[in-house]
């Protein structure tokens, strides 16, 4: 699972995420010392615990906490503070745990342990990309419904680019092939991105795309895609294919004529 650390004193900061760093349950921990850092953080990650000080200029953790549960409606909550009057403040809040500091291991690992436990079973579903024909992702062999198309155009290209990091200018390029790439247009497409990211959230895939400076990418080996077995030879899927690629996006025309070559060849051989 993936945390973030929000303390606006670095020496406590460094402290609570090196410790979280040693709890199995955590996968990935993230350290801000500024509330809106870690707000524009998870306009494009996402999160399954937030430690937050309370007592930070401009935005104070109970205010943080509202907006980033915006965000992140399942995002548990765990406030690192010195003073304890704000603890009914933070209930509030439905806050999952609520530490004094200085922060202690062992309560640290207790609280977290408890906050995570009420996250939902997390059972991995089985995940299917097809490529041939048209593009579809499958949860359970249903195919998922997507807030916007380009969106679910954005997914289909960084599959076709095979867990490469693409950056943000090109993904612009496939999607807008003739676009002008500025500042209203690069505005469009981070409201593409977050709805791809909210999609993915919302069936519980948050892992499956990734984004980190400006540059994203999709996790190949979350998926079993028709495209990737072809590559790797599989009889199977070299026979389904019908030399027709991701139909619907003008950019898959390159794929689709190396898919179509290699397929050529194999049946003269």
């Amino acid at each position: 699972m993936k945390a973030i650390c929000v303390d606006d004193e670095p020496l406590v900061l460094n402290l609570a995420v090196s410790l979280c760093r040693e709890l199995p349950e955590l996968e990935t921990v993230e350290g801000f010392t500024n509330a809106r850092e870690a707000l524009a953080y998870l306009e494009t990650e996402s999160a399954d615990l937030a430690l937050l000080d309370i007592d930070m200029p401009d935005i104070n953790g109970l205010m943080l906490a509202a907006k980033l549960k915006e965000l992140c409606p399942q995002l548990s909550v765990i406030f690192l503070t010195g003073y304890a009057q704000y603890a009914v403040d933070a209930f509030e809040l439905h806050a999952s745990g609520y530490l004094l500091k200085p922060i202690h291991r062992e309560k640290l690992a207790a609280e977290v342990s408890y906050a995570l436990s009420r996250h939902p079973s997390k059972k991995a579903p089985r995940v299917t990309v097809q490529t041939f024909g048209t593009f579809e992702l499958l949860i359970d062999s249903k195919a998922i419904s997507f807030g916007r198309s380009k969106a679910k155009e954005l997914l289909a290209y960084l599959i076709d680019r095979q867990g490469d990091r693409i950056s943000r200018a090109e993904a612009f390029a496939a999607l807008w092939e003739n676009g002008q790439y500025d500042r209203s247009m690069q505005k469009q497409l981070d409201v593409i991105i977050r709805s791809l990211r909210d999609t993915l959230q919302e069936y519980g895939l948050s892992d499956l795309f990734e984004i980190k400076g400006g540059v994203m990418r999709i996790v190949p080996s979350r998926i079993d895609c028709d495209l990737y077995r072809f590559l790797n030879g599989d009889i199977d899927a070299v026979n389904a294919y019908r030399g027709e690629y991701m139909s619907s996006y003008p950019w898959a025309n390159i794929t689709e004529a190396y898919m179509t070559r290699q397929k050529n060849e194999a049946a003269d051989r």
